[in-house]
């Protein structure tokens, strides 16, 4: 790559991000170590306008690293509810501890530090040192692999690590491009290029400042780059959920184990067929399970499987005697949904159940 390319990308870049980025996300202001470092993780997998109102309630609630690690984990996996992907929240809530314990209450202004916490992986710790700070770091997420896959005509699927080095190795080489004083606004212009002009479908190839040096668009290949993950049909996964109400109206809900899917959240009783949830009803609750009402079923994608759920409802049920004390099981009234977190298709279901 020449200088005159390095310095020509990282220019046209800037210019356009002055006229047509995005000046005014909450994380921007004010721009602290803080504020960036949740913005990235909540924007993993997750569009601007999704993660803003939850950034805005998150910092809100827990304003910097040192309440973040005072806080409950059942008080960040309430207020990241409906968000998705929830080891990002776990992740944020240990690597906000580690720094309690090892850094002062605050993120480090290091790499390798960073880097060592968990949920930062190198692109992560890369957008929080350029932002934050405005050190000369690369980064490398979804938008910035679909537009240099373009921009330099890189075929193979993103995801293999040989296609990921030399895109790493494009990504560093631009560095030297960037204006002194100008790193946060070069990271953040990346971003917002690829998420509203170099899009994933119908880009605007016709108002790209890059388009002159574009091989995908040079050569009739931008519906093509970056090289598609390859293809398999998801696998479809049948769970029957278990919807007790009490005589006070209030339902049942388990703490899901430490590990898996919805890990750590607080959902309803779920099992993989007929006879297991029988058995937990029978041990449980005592005689009636063939009494349960089924209600209409809940559809619900995972990145790697499908989930299709049965809900059966029961109304009034009592706990026996044996299984009250248990930690993980948790009568909720439906105006205290909110102070837990509860995985969103589950709390639609709740929300849209009404009492009998």
């Amino acid at each position: 790559m020449s200088d005159a390319s390095v310095d020509h990308y990282a220019s046209r870049l800037l210019q356009w991000f002055d006229v047509s980025g995005r000046h005014d996300l909450p994380w921007q202001h004010p721009r602290t170590p803080y504020r960036v470092w949740l913005s990235e993780i909540m924007l993993q997998q997750t569009q601007v306008r999704v993660v803003v109102p939850y950034f805005e309630r998150f910092v809100a609630a827990l304003p910097d690293v040192a309440s973040l690690a005072a806080a409950s984990l059942d008080e960040v996996l309430a207020l990241w509810s409906g968000l998705g992907y929830y080891a990002r929240a776990r992740n944020l809530h240990a690597a906000a501890r580690r720094c309690a314990e090892l850094h002062g209450g605050e993120l480090p202004r290091d790499f390798g530090a960073l880097l060592a916490l968990p949920g930062i992986g190198r692109s992560t710790a890369a957008a929080i040192l350029s932002q934050a700070w405005g050190d000369r770091f690369a980064i490398l997420d979804g938008n910035v692999k679909r537009v240099l896959c373009r921009v330099h005509g890189v075929d193979g699927w993103p995801g293999l690590p040989a296609v990921e080095k030399r895109l790493w190795t494009i990504a560093d080489a631009q560095l030297p491009g960037v204006p002194e004083g100008r790193m946060a606004d070069y990271t953040q212009a990346q971003m917002d290029f690829g998420a509203t002009l170099c899009t994933r479908h119908d880009p605007a190839c016709m108002l790209c400042p890059l388009q002159d040096d574009c091989v995908a668009l040079r050569t009739g290949r931008v519906d093509d780059l970056p090289t598609p993950r390859p293809g398999k049909p998801l696998p479809e996964r049948q769970t029957i959920a278990l919807l007790l109400r009490d005589a006070e109206g209030r339902v049942l809900l388990q703490r899901r184990p430490p590990t898996g899917i919805w890990a750590s959240l607080w959902s309803l009783p779920e099992h993989a067929d007929g006879d297991a949830a029988r058995a937990w009803f029978d041990r449980h609750v005592g005689p009636g399970y063939d009494e349960g009402m089924p209600l209409p079923a809940v559809a619900h994608a995972f990145t790697h499987f499908r989930l299709s759920l049965q809900p059966l409802a029961w109304q009034p049920v009592s706990l026996r005697a044996a299984v009250r004390e248990d930690a993980n099981l948790r009568w909720l009234a439906r105006d205290a949904l909110a102070s837990l977190g509860i995985p969103a298709p589950i709390r639609s279901l709740l929300e849209a159940t009404p009492d009998p």
